[in-house]
């Protein structure tokens, strides 16, 4: 491999893991992910009935 190769690999690598940790960052901040936790789950309601 090239270098030019190596190092659009790893700048792509930095950016999809840049773009995912911003993702989590996101979610967490604005509480996504706090709130499904809470949210309780009646066991009687199924997927396909909603």
């Amino acid at each position: 491999m090239s270098a030019d190769a190596i190092v659009l690999m790893v700048v792509a690598m930095l950016v999809l893991w840049g773009g995912l940790g911003l993702a989590v960052a996101n979610l967490l901040r604005q509480g996504s992910v706090e709130s499904r936790e809470t949210t309780p789950v009646d066991p009687a309601v199924r997927p396909r009935d909603l």
